[in-house]
């Protein structure tokens, strides 16, 4: 794809303050031979926090291989959520079932905390 001559300009400028600075950073650091092997899989076990993995089923980035992997290898719990109808940017794209679904998570883990400490 070249970035200047289809309308990825324009679309990238809708959600970024300077698209081509966006766009570049981007294609450089994922075009890098290094990057290549980049991986955050080794870092997943130590994540012992309670996760919210939202995908769209139709992410034309990302794949429900990653969000598995998030699932399978994180040390704490994991709840996914795999949209129908959706694709890269959840909360744009079902705005509604992004909301139900945090406010859900949110208020079940923020529901074990004690009353009356006032934190």
């Amino acid at each position: 794809m070249n970035f200047e001559t289809t309308n990825l300009p324009e679309k990238l400028s809708r959600h970024h303050r300077d698209a081509a600075s966006t766009f570049w950073g981007w294609n450089n650091i994922w075009l890098r031979p290094a990057f290549r092997n980049w991986n955050i899989e080794e870092y997943l076990p130590r994540i012992t926090c309670p996760i919210l993995a939202i995908q769209g089923l139709d992410d034309q980035y990302g794949t429900m291989a990653q969000v598995q992997t998030i699932a399978r290898q994180s040390g704490g719990p994991v709840e996914t959520i795999l949209l129908a109808g959706c694709r890269h940017s959840p909360q744009r794209d079902q705005p509604d079932a992004v909301l139900e679904a945090i406010a859900r998570f949110v208020n079940q883990i923020g529901g074990n905390k004690p009353e009356g400490n006032g934190v």
